[in-house]
């Protein structure tokens, strides 16, 4: 009974609630990631990945380091997003390319954050077009 325990309580989360799901290429992964973001941050992931898949209708997913990735096979990517106690952080890795930049820096030299707290209501339109902007950069080999 105990691993039938383990197994129906999902995903385990780690620090911040962000769930820890095994790394995998498709569609699956980030759609099991998706559905063991807690409460509200949920609601937030499926809204980005439905936001990044109608922006970029051939993107790539998949889930590394227990965050979901989207990029161009065999080109890199040019996003990720994952979640923290009182935000998900969408990650541009080559935000600073974009226009605007979003707002928030990072230690490494070109990637930009931005942070969605569960009362925003983010830009869809901004996000689209630093979507559509960083779908057409060279991505990041991870």
């Amino acid at each position: 009974m105990t691993d039938r325990k383990k197994s129906d309580a999902g995903p385990k989360l780690l620090s911040g609630g962000n769930p820890q799901i095994p790394k995998g290429e498709g569609n699956g992964p980030v759609r099991d990631y998706i559905a063991a973001m807690p409460g509200w941050k949920r609601d937030v992931g499926q809204h980005l990945d439905d936001l990044i898949v109608r922006t970029v209708p051939d993107v790539h997913k998949a889930v590394k380091w227990n965050q979901p990735f989207y990029g161009h096979e065999g080109e890199g990517w040019f996003l990720s997003f994952r979640c923290y106690t009182r935000y998900v952080q969408l990650q541009f890795f080559r935000g600073t390319s974009l226009d605007p930049v979003p707002p928030k820096a990072s230690r490494h030299a070109e990637v930009r954050y931005l942070d969605i707290h569960e009362d925003d209501e983010p830009d869809d339109g901004r996000l689209r077009s630093w979507i559509e902007q960083a779908a057409g950069l060279p991505g990041e080999h991870l």
